[in-house]
């Protein structure tokens, strides 16, 4: 297993708990063992390693922050950024199935559910027995989510659901989806519903997103529901308005924070292993100034966003976090990230392009990354708002 003391130079592990610890090394093994020697080659085919899945369930990485009655770890939420991170260091691709799976479809179940559908879909979900996808983006509505167009309208003891969803994660895969709609008038985001449809509804459809140049390995799609009928039971009872949705996101990207700290890491740890070995005019690159400083500015960068998501973490188990706060950490280290991507990709020269290494296919991930789940410029004007009570969208 690769050696990350050099990417803890301020020795934060020693701030962890002996269990967050464990749970840290444990997925770490994992990556290292079962997820990095396949990732280059599912990149390239671009595909999803679905045969992980059974893997990643039994080690409680679905739902890990979530009650145990229902299937799940209930780790904190430390261990659940940790999770993350490691497996972003293996890829996005596989973090963003992970995250979508805990964040985006147990999430809504457990907080906005039932608990008939608390008990029917999260022990499953847990288990990787069902894969589940979140409906909320769509073609024309992406920053903009309040203007969704997608209808549900209640036809006795049934809702029909019309619409498309787009960029979807998971959605070619997904057995289950939370699908949200408007079920009041447009532009109204106050009736805003979530509902759960099982995706083989008739009138519900999955399409791969095609000519992707990132995240690869990762399933992307456009949904189309035409007159999908569920029945009222699926629809989230304390699910309405769109607080709702993007309380999801913020858990989404709470987990995006850590994740792209471990894309960096693993990006920061091949350069430097890289530097060290590549020799030119009779001496290792790591020998030369340029470089020397290209490290530790990568270093340097990894360092500070390890520890704002450790604060980021203790504030949530706290239950003192902020959304503002998860928009900055997003922001800082999703860029941050893929600064150091791009800076890894150009240590390692012509060598670089080739999929044996990791660093071009983490910095083509997180140009995604750092558009998804609120882009890069609206966690500032989010943030912005919150710092001088003046909203420059609205």
């Amino acid at each position: 297993m690769a050696s990350f003391a050099g990417v803890d130079f301020f020795k934060t592990d020693d701030l962890l708990s002996e269990e967050e610890r464990a749970v840290r090394d444990t997925v770490r093994a994992w990556v290292d063992d079962k997820l990095v020697p396949v990732i280059g080659e599912a990149y390239t085919q671009r595909r999803f390693p679905k045969e992980l899945v059974p893997q990643m369930a039994e080690l409680g990485m679905f739902g890990a922050n979530m009650p145990e009655k229902y299937g799940c770890a209930e780790l904190n939420n430390v261990a659940y950024g940790l999770i993350m991170q490691e497996l972003e260091r293996g890829d996005s691709g596989v973090r963003s199935f992970a995250s979508v799976q805990s964040a985006l479809v147990m999430y809504p179940i457990l907080a906005f559910g039932s608990e008939e559908q608390r008990t029917h879909w999260l022990p499953k979900l847990a288990a990787g027995e069902v894969i589940g996808c979140f409906g909320l983006t769509e073609p024309d509505f992406g920053s903009d989510p309040g203007g969704m167009i997608t209808r549900a309208v209640k036809d006795g003891d049934w809702w029909v659901i019309n619409g498309t969803k787009m960029w979807i994660t998971n959605g070619s895969t997904a057995g289950v989806a939370i699908i949200w709609a408007q079920t009041g008038e447009l532009n109204d985001s106050k009736t805003i519903s979530g509902f759960i449809v099982e995706t083989e509804r008739d009138g519900f459809s999955a399409k791969d997103q095609q000519g992707k140049l990132s995240l690869l390995a990762s399933d992307t799609s456009e949904l189309s529901l035409q007159d999908v009928r569920v029945p009222a039971e699926n629809q989230l009872p304390d699910a309405m308005g769109l607080k709702h949705p993007l309380m999801c996101l913020n858990q989404a990207r709470y987990g995006i924070a850590w994740g792209a700290v471990g894309a960096a890491m693993a990006c920061y740890d091949e350069a430097l292993s890289y530097a060290k070995n590549r020799v030119q005019f009779q001496r290792p690159i790591a020998g030369y100034q340029i470089q020397q400083v290209r490290l530790v500015e990568m270093l340097t960068e990894i360092t500070k966003a390890q520890l704002l998501c450790l604060q980021l973490g203790r504030l949530k188990d706290k239950g003192a976090l902020h959304h503002t706060q998860v928009s900055l950490a997003k922001r800082n280290n999703v860029n941050m990230a893929t600064e150091v991507a791009r800076e890894a990709r150009r240590l390692l020269g012509a060598n670089g392009i080739l999929a044996e290494y990791q660093s071009m296919r983490h910095m083509a991930n997180l140009e995604s990354v750092y558009t998804y789940e609120g882009t890069h410029d609206i966690h500032g004007l989010i943030i912005g708002e919150e710092i001088t009570g003046l909203s420059a969208i609205t």
